[in-house]
C-alpha cells in the first residue's frame, strides 16, 4: 500500500473504526442481503455467507433498487448493519438508508466516496478508521 490514509468525499458524515470487508462484486441490498442478520444471501456472490455487521464495508458499487434504503436502515436499527460504507460509485439508495437510520434511530453511519485506486489499495488492509471530516486511515 503506497499510503495508509486518503481523503474521501463525504456523502453522509460520521465516524467509524473497525475491521474492513472489501466486496469483490456489487451487492444487492434488496434480496441479496438479510437485514435481520446482516448476512450476504446471494449465493452467486463471492462473499455469500459473510456478515457485514460491525464492519466497514467497501464496495465499488451496488446492484440497487428502491428497496435498498429500507434494508439498510433496518439492518442499522437492529445493530447488524455496516459501521460505514466506502463506495467508488456513490449510491443515493445507500445514503438514503443511512440518513433514515440517523433520523429515526439516532445511529450515524458514514458513507464516503473513494477513488478506484484507493479501493484497490483496500484489498491489503485489515482495519480502517473514518473521521467526521472524511479522512480514511488504514491499518
Amino acid at each position: 500500500m503506497s499510503k495508509n490514509w486518503f481523503q474521501g468525499e463525504i456523502l453522509h458524515a460520521g465516524d467509524a473504526n473497525g475491521p474492513l470487508l472489501v466486496l469483490d462484486e456489487p451487492l444487492s441490498f434488496w434480496g441479496g442481503f438479510d437485514p435481520l442478520t446482516g448476512t450476504i444471501l446471494d449465493q452467486h456472490h463471492p462473499q455469500a455467507g459473510e456478515t457485514v455487521g460491525d464492519k466497514i464495508l467497501a464496495l465499488r458499487e451496488t446492484r440497487g433498487s428502491a428497496g435498498t434504503p429500507a434494508a439498510i436502515a433496518e439492518a442499522i436499527r437492529r445493530g447488524c448493519g455496516p459501521l460505514a460504507f466506502l463506495l467508488v460509485k456513490p449510491d443515493v439508495n445507500i445514503v438514503t438508508g443511512v440518513s433514515v437510520a440517523a433520523h429515526l434511530y439516532d445511529k450515524k453511519v458514514p458513507v464516503i466516496a473513494i477513488l478506484g485506486n484507493e479501493f484497490h489499495q483496500l484489498q491489503f488492509v485489515q482495519t480502517a478508521k473514518i473521521s467526521p471530516d472524511g479522512l480514511v486511515t488504514c491499518r
